[in-house]
């Protein structure tokens, strides 16, 4: 979107008019003619805005043979004062002074109230001067001169202290009105290329934010993005992304660009504060003050001054929120940059909204990859599977040698033991999103992982059914503990060299009802007579308690050497 740039003066054209006025005045002001259009020429050069504001009061002070020279800059309330550029007062001088005037009072506050022209002999004899604070250079003669910028005041050009220790006199008053309207156009150029400029840099930000988000990158990474396009554009003390804390309300810190640690993540604001009622609302709120401000509740405003809190809505719907606080006692945040903000703001939403359905799509993707994949295993490998058994357990049924016999019948059970790996892959591939870490399929490998370290190698496992869908979380919870006491006892008293996990949620109970059966199988020395039964007892206490059981069996040794702990609860 391009703003509509208006027309401005001719520099030669309003130089011209300006030397036109003083002809038929005195030889002196004829001959100060070349040093006004060099000054005038020397203050339109570049574009920078501050940098101009400090070549004209050099300039000036030149121009009028003046120690100090100075620009207020009014504010847009058009009350008081945004910037005060100086030209004459060394930074010692500056520091001793300490705060800028704000031009509230004094003379200063008069030029704003009513722009016009001020010459004094001595400014402490006018009513209306309001001192100086301590620190402060002495000054007595003063010309203030209104500075306007197509038809608007901008500001106030101020000069003090002749160097020769006259006044001001009828030369310097025509000189310093043909600069101020020289300065207007310059100034007005300045603004107009800093707009510009703005607005690129918004656009650029807003550019970055979005190849974040769409990149298909970690999502955490891509907040801290926006946070930090905002902090920077918005020439703030943070950047802070907040997201809805979900069933409790209000809003969650969850991206923070700062240069001081960032100990505010995860603090959420309350949904009682006044400021995440009207974001989430979708509007918008700017603070002048978050240290002093009544709505800001949370105590991390205590350390900032003005601040943009803005909703990040697209499409009817409120994301979060985007909060770009500036230090305290920073300068407010100007109209042009609210507006820039808040188009930001929009711009991320819509870029959250669109990496929200990009990552939609490509884990619809992965699940139909997954059925798809799923149906093959059952329907094309679990099936030849399926025959090949059968085909060898008629030839075993028609084979006279006994070794022969043997040899298929171990075939044949490893393929009804690969028959029922596939179908737990099946099962697993068939589940709701993967990315629940606190499933039980995740927490028994977890378990499984866990005691290969003291046991030397990894015992072997296997799921039956739909574990994670159908097993609760209290039962899952016991189940996981039973695993770990029975994998301890196999660790610590069985001396097995081969253990098999099964964990099978298709299991009944002598009722009839379903159920989940855990199975721990070793080839160890078994139980010996007479041994402890803590464990064994705890695993029985834990399954009762759910109306299931526990018991032992032969292991998986030759000849039914070791154990087989049992442990299961209904479903």
């Amino acid at each position: 979107m391009t703003a509509a740039v208006p027309d401005l003066p001719d520099p030669l054209e309003a130089a011209t008019q300006a030397t036109r006025s003083l002809q038929g005045l005195s030889t002196e002001l004829t001959a100060r003619v070349p040093q006004l259009l060099e000054a005038m020429r020397s203050v339109g050069t570049g574009l920078e805005l501050h940098s101009t504001l400090d070549r004209i009061c050099e300039t000036a002070a030149e121009l009028a043979d003046a120690r100090y020279a100075a620009i207020g800059v009014v504010d847009e309330e058009g009350d008081g004062l945004s910037d005060f550029v100086t030209h004459g007062v060394d930074e010692d001088t500056a520091r001793r002074i300490g705060r800028r005037p704000d031009g509230h009072a004094g003379l200063l506050g008069a030029l704003i109230r009513e722009p016009q022209t001020i010459r004094l002999a001595d400014l402490s004899s006018d009513p209306r001067a309001a001192g100086f604070p301590p620190g402060h250079p002495p000054m007595r003669t003063f010309l203030g001169v209104p500075i306007r910028v197509q038809g608007e005041i901008f500001g106030n050009l101020y000069l003090s202290e002749k160097h020769d220790g006259g006044e001001f006199n009828d030369y310097d008053l025509h000189m310093v009105r043909v600069l101020a309207t020289e300065a207007g156009i310059a100034i007005g150029n300045a603004r107009l290329y800093e707009a510009a400029r703005q607005r690129e840099r918004w656009i650029d930000g807003s550019v970055a934010v979005t190849t974040a988000l769409l990149s298909g990158g970690d999502a955490d990474d891509a907040l801290a993005v926006v946070a930090e396009q905002a902090r920077r554009l918005a020439d703030s003390a943070a950047g802070i992304v907040l997201l809805p804390a979900g069933e409790e309300g209000g809003l969650e810190i969850v991206a923070v660009s700062s240069d001081r640690p960032a100990k505010s993540l995860g603090v959420v604001i309350p949904p009682e504060s006044p400021v995440v009622e009207r974001l989430l609302a979708g509007e918008a709120v700017f603070v002048d003050d978050a240290s002093t401000d009544p709505r800001m509740l949370s105590r991390l405003a205590d350390q900032y001054g003005p601040s943009m809190l803005l909703p990040l809505h697209s499409g009817g719907k409120v994301l979060g929120a985007l909060a770009t606080p500036r230090a305290r006692g920073a300068r407010p945040f100007t109209e042009a940059e609210r507006t820039l903000a808040t188009q930001f703001a929009s711009q991320a939403a819509l870029a959250l909204m669109m990496a929200d359905a990009q990552r939609d799509r490509e884990r619809l993707a992965v699940y139909e990859d997954r059925d798809r994949i799923a149906r093959d295993l059952h329907d094309l490998v679990i099936q030849r599977l399926f025959a090949t058994g059968m085909m060898l357990e008629s030839a075993q049924r028609k084979s006279i040698v006994p070794a022969v016999r043997d040899g298929v019948g171990k075939a044949v059970d490893e393929l009804d033991v690969t028959i029922q790996e596939i179908r737990t892959a099946i099962f697993a591939l068939q589940q709701g999103p993967a990315e629940a870490p606190s499933g039980l399929r995740t927490r028994v490998l977890r378990e499984i992982n866990m005691a290969a370290v003291p046991l030397g190698f990894k015992p072997a496992h296997r799921f039956l059914g739909p574990v994670d869908a159908t097993v609760g979380e209290l039962t899952g919870k016991n189940l996981v503990a039973a695993l770990r006491e029975a994998l301890s006892n196999a660790f610590r008293h069985a001396s097995a060299t081969r253990i098999e996990v099964v964990v099978d949620a298709g299991a009944e109970l002598p009722d009839g009802s379903s159920a989940v059966r855990l199975s721990v199988a070793d080839d160890g020395v078994g139980i010996p007579l007479g041994g402890r039964r803590s464990g064994l007892r705890n695993l029985t206490r834990r399954a009762e308690s759910l109306g299931g059981s526990s018991w032992c069996g032969p292991g998986i040794g030759d000849d039914g050497g070791g154990t087989t702990v049992f442990w299961q609860a209904p479903l």
